[in-house]
């Protein structure tokens, strides 16, 4: 059964500006599913930099390991990602590095980027071995339909729970050339702070330093995909990657305006996956201010956010506020009760240890019927602050995930 489309989805896929320097493919391979893409191909020209941030997990699969171990090199060949959907390649001991091996070398010959510039994905079903025969069948269909124009195709392919695909682009002047970002992102469940717990790959016509590059999406993950959290789950398979192509003519280092759009187009392709978490009927922003530090914020925002009872609540419209009192006492953070302030939006609900005496359980509840909520906790101890972002726990996530290799 095909899930519906998440009540919290934008209208349609945005359109998408095209980036100098890249072009797409995708193709219905028949990895998993039937009757839809689920493979992607993005080839780069020459001097691409690339950069990319990887799950932690300690069960990460072959591909992600093949990434991590190709980033930072050479730079002046073209570049290469393929990703499939439908099966993670995960857990699959080295049956998963010869598949990735398989592919890269295929991809290198079929495209003429070196094996070394070839990165790959894979996202789905962990622990079957992945096959890879039926990717490399459609390579040629995939190198001889590359189209700048093709990326919405791309966003698809590499969807698995996900009800709608997710794109996000931005455009800024540097020394007075207009540069493009544009990116696309999976994901739905699986979703935890632990670099971005899902796909994501931007594409940029700006030129840009490698090593400056790495670093700035590192900082940036930090303040958007890993403040996420729709199930606390850390996937075995999750990779961001960026590719600047430099075909827009101007280096981009160090420009403040470049770094702000990246942002934003980061921030709202982690908001659409957030808005996609599986079964989600609420898309929730958790603020936490007056902390000891930054650090203590997020801990108390992602318990908060990661509460099943918090979580559940929401999904039942109930201003339950006692859970998130629980939520800050477990975090490990430090708190103090007689300090504490809790706001629904505008709705002050508790202040200093206390419900407040302005509070109604009617107003609280008619807040709580909204589909964008915003939980507001001030701890009344320094200036720390973080803001998270989550969504409710329904009946319908159960209902995925109890038959998803159905």
């Amino acid at each position: 059964m095909t899930d519906p489309v998440s009540p919290l989805a934008p209208a349609r896929f945005p359109d998408m500006p095209l980036v100098g320097g890249v072009r797409f493919a995708s193709c219905a391979a028949g990895v998993r599913y039937q009757d839809r893409e689920d493979v992607m191909l993005a080839v780069m020209q020459p001097g691409t930099a690339v950069a990319g941030v990887f799950t932690r997990s300690a069960t990460r699969a072959a591909p992600v390991l093949d990434c991590q171990a190709k980033l930072g090199g050479e730079t002046k060949g073209q570049a290469a990602i393929l990703v499939n959907a439908g099966n993670a390649n995960a857990f699959t001991g080295a049956h998963g590095q010869a598949s990735v091996a398989a592919i890269t070398a295929a991809v290198a010959q079929a495209t003429g980027v070196a094996a070394d510039r070839v990165f790959t994905a894979s996202t789905g079903v962990i622990g079957e071995i992945l096959p890879h025969d039926r990717i490399l069948n459609h390579l040629d269909q995939l190198t001889t339909s590359l189209d700048p124009a093709a990326i919405d195709g791309a966003a698809r392919a590499i969807m698995t729970t996900d009800t709608f695909a997710k794109g996000a682009s931005a455009q800024v002047k540097i020394d007075g050339a207009s540069v493009t970002i544009a990116g696309i992102a999976k994901g739905s469940g699986m979703i935890a702070p632990d670099m971005a717990t899902m796909l994501v790959y931007i594409f940029t016509d700006a030129g840009h330093d490698q090593t400056a590059l790495q670093g700035l999406l590192g900082r940036l993950t930090d303040q958007t995909f890993n403040c996420i959290t729709v199930d606390s789950d850390t996937s075995t398979s999750d990779s961001l990657m960026l590719c600047a192509t430099g075909a827009a003519g101007v280096d981009a280092t160090g420009h403040a305006e470049f770094e702000a759009a990246l942002e934003q187009v980061m921030l709202d392709l982690a908001h659409q996956v957030v808005r996609d978490g599986e079964g989600a009927t609420k898309f929730v922003e958790i603020h936490v201010s007056g902390a000891a530090s930054d650090t203590d914020a997020k801990t108390h925002g992602l318990a908060i956010a990661n509460s099943p009872l918090v979580k559940t609540a929401i999904a039942g419209e109930d201003p339950n506020w006692g859970r998130i009192v629980m939520a800050i006492g477990k975090s490990g953070a430090e708190a103090d009760r007689d300090r504490l302030s809790i706001r629904f939006g505008d709705i002050l609900v508790a202040e200093k240890g206390w419900v407040s005496p302005e509070y109604t359980e009617a107003d609280a509840a008619a807040y709580m019927k909204g589909q964008d909520l915003v939980i507001s906790v001030d701890l009344g101890l320094s200036d720390g602050s973080a803001t998270v972002w989550t969504c409710d726990l329904t009946h319908r996530y159960i209902e995925i995930n109890a038959d998803y290799r159905s």
